[in-house]
């Protein structure tokens, strides 16, 4: 199967991520040294509306002359139009200034005040004259003790930018009629990154207007440092109350939630503003995480080498317990995931009545019976890697075989990657109190232990409500490994990894991956992969890391769904003869092994 590779063809480099509360420390360490925070604003202000004229002028660019949008329409017949939303901090602040600099640059504003009273108006309608508008000392005198936000109201309104506030506009009092005030560009700087709950009263409604009406007129939304009402330290999103932005313009640094659970879907394309030249050193901040979207490429193999050269897996599960049929499919997919990763040799211990489905789908692999003790246990002696829980069930039975065999890996010596049921059971060990909980936090110290649930499991594990574990995904992901030890993967959106360390631990985001991938199986899928990669001891420990996995995997799913493969006489997709895209709501676990074989190539290639 032939695919292009221009999915690994843009290498990025990782990008360090930060909580709000680190922002305002960077800030505060820039102003105490001196600089003044109002210039800061207006030079971000500045550098915006340099970004938005460029934006707008590309996306010119991408409409083809004889579409007939609305957005084709507009901009041959009129004056630029850009619609910027207002709140009355910080952010509202820049939003003021980039109107004043967009007004220079020749664009027609508008600002929409959200949550201003009349009065707010007055520092630069009423209380200055036309000859203190000319007197510069007067003026200075006057902003010395002012806040920030007013200062860029009094600077925009000087300039006689217009405005309206959004209590008295159309916008609020008829959702839907938008004929006269459409905008080529909306400028959403209603909150920035000290939100951290849901908006309420009239800045509900903003959003909600907001969205409607860019919307209506087929505008670029451009979000000022992060959509508003997206929280920035979690990327949680309210009620899906929220700013859905085409752009973010990120200040400073790149903000953590951006990248996970609801920031992936309302922050759009991403472009980093850094303003402030921080110098990272010891004693400063240390991200909260990394985003990684580029994999390590791995090394070429050794013509003089053999199967055992690149280690057995061993997969535990695909059981099948009474009055059911059981989930052999999981330990299948689990194990053919394995075998695409560049594992030597794969064997996988699920319940006989799968045998012959998994020899016929995956005949290089070796079989036996989950439930032949002894058998399992020389196995995990000889395996170089242990994998188990997928498939493997639930009941009582099920959870005593999970205790014998992970303490027979964990007295042997073995690196041990825990899913799906296997995540089951620990949390009910945890509850009892069982030994195996303190074997297997001991056993991590040493050995790599790798875990990966998904919000459900975790919750589960933590005692706590899946909604608990969304709303702060990077303290769950710490807490489990606190109380658990190990190195973890919390699946979704923005997947989190978190590696622990010999000195120090880190996290990492999964900028790679879908939502085709929302689908059963494709658990079981990474951690096949997960156990693929660590079973190749030729491998140096970053290529073979947990977040390395994860990002293959998440690669192998972006082809899937971006790339057309052409199909020849080696078994790839076909189509009326012709090529054949897969795309999200069609994407199956089943067609994973064969993008992570291919994925695994390019990486190599790459080398």
């Amino acid at each position: 199967m032939q695919m292009q590779t221009n999915i690994l063809s843009k290498k990025t480099m990782p990008i360090a991520l930060y909580s709000s509360e680190q922002l305002y420390a960077i800030e505060q360490a820039w102003f105490t040294e001196g600089n003044d925070s109002f210039s800061l604003m207006k030079q971000a202000a500045w550098q915006m509306a340099q970004y938005i004229e460029q934006i707008y002028e590309q996306k010119n660019l991408n409409v083809h002359p004889s579409a007939h949008s609305k957005f084709s329409l507009r901009r041959h017949t009129r004056q630029r139009l850009a619609s910027i939303w207002v709140g009355k901090g910080n952010n509202g602040g820049d939003g003021w200034l980039i109107a004043y600099y967009l007004q220079q640059m020749g664009w027609q504003v508008q600002v929409i005040t959200v949550g201003f009273d009349k009065l707010d108006f007055g520092v630069a309608n009423t209380e200055t004259t036309d000859n203190e508008k000319n007197n510069t000392s007067s003026r200075s005198n006057k902003t010395d003790f002012m806040t920030d936000a007013a200062k860029a109201l009094q600077t925009a309104l000087f300039a006689n930018c217009h405005y309206q506030r959004f209590e008295d506009s159309v916008y609020n009092q008829c959702h839907h009629k938008y004929t006269n005030l459409q905008a080529d560009i909306y400028i959403d700087a209603l909150f920035g990154i000290g939100l951290d709950r849901a908006p309420e009263h009239v800045y509900k409604q903003a959003i909600f207007a907001f969205n409607k009406a860019a919307e209506y007129a087929e505008a670029l939304i451009i979000a000022v440092d992060t959509p508003s009402g997206l929280v920035a330290s979690t990327g949680q999103v309210f009620d899906r109350i929220a700013i859905q932005a085409d752009v973010t313009l990120c200040l400073i640094a790149r903000k953590f939630g951006l990248h996970t659970k609801d920031g992936m879907d309302y922050s759009g394309t991403i472009i980093d503003i850094p303003l402030i030249p921080y110098r990272m050193s010891s004693n400063d901040l240390m991200p909260v995480a990394t985003l990684m979207t580029t994999a390590q490429p791995l090394k070429p193999r050794r013509q003089n080498s053999y199967k055992g050269s690149y280690g057995h897996v061993l997969i535990i599960g695909g059981n099948r317990i009474d009055g059911s049929q059981g989930m052999g499919g999981a330990a299948i997919l689990s194990a053919s995931s394995a075998m695409a990763a560049g594992a030597g040799k794969i064997t996988v211990a699920c319940h006989e009545a799968f045998h012959g489905a998994l020899l016929t789908s995956l005949p290089d692999a070796m079989t036996i019976d989950l439930h032949d003790k002894d058998g399992v246990n020389r196995l995990i002696e000889e395996a170089s890697v242990v994998a188990i829980g997928m498939g493997l069930g639930r009941d009582e039975k099920a959870k005593l075989i999970f205790i014998s065999y992970v303490q027979a890996a964990i007295a042997k010596g073995k690196p041990l990657i825990i899913d799906a049921d296997g995540l089951y059971h620990l949390a009910s060990l945890q509850r009892d109190n069982h030994k195996l909980i303190t074997q297997l936090k001991e056993h991590s110290v040493d050995y790599q232990v790798s875990l990966t649930p998904h919000s459900g499991e975790a919750a589960r594990l933590l005692n706590k409500k899946v909604s608990e574990v969304e709303d702060d995904r990077l303290a769950a992901i710490k807490q489990c490994a606190t109380s658990y030890g190990g190195h973890w993967v919390l699946k979704g959106a923005g997947s989190l990894v978190f590696e622990q360390g010999t000195e120090k631990s880190h996290v990492y985001v999964c900028g790679v991956g879908n939502a085709g991938m929302a689908t059963a199986g494709m658990g079981d899928v990474l951690s096949g992969v997960i156990a693929g990669l660590l079973a190749q001891q030729d491998l140096n420990e970053e290529p073979r890391s947990l977040h390395q996995a994860v990002l293959i995997h998440g690669l192998a799913g972006d082809i899937l769904v971006n790339q057309t493969a052409t199909c020849g006489n080696n078994g790839g997709p076909l189509l009326n003869g012709g090529p054949l895209l897969i795309g999200q709501r069609g994407l199956q676990a089943q067609d994973m092994p064969a993008a992570i074989r291919h994925i695994i190539q390019l990486i190599t290639a790459n080398y």
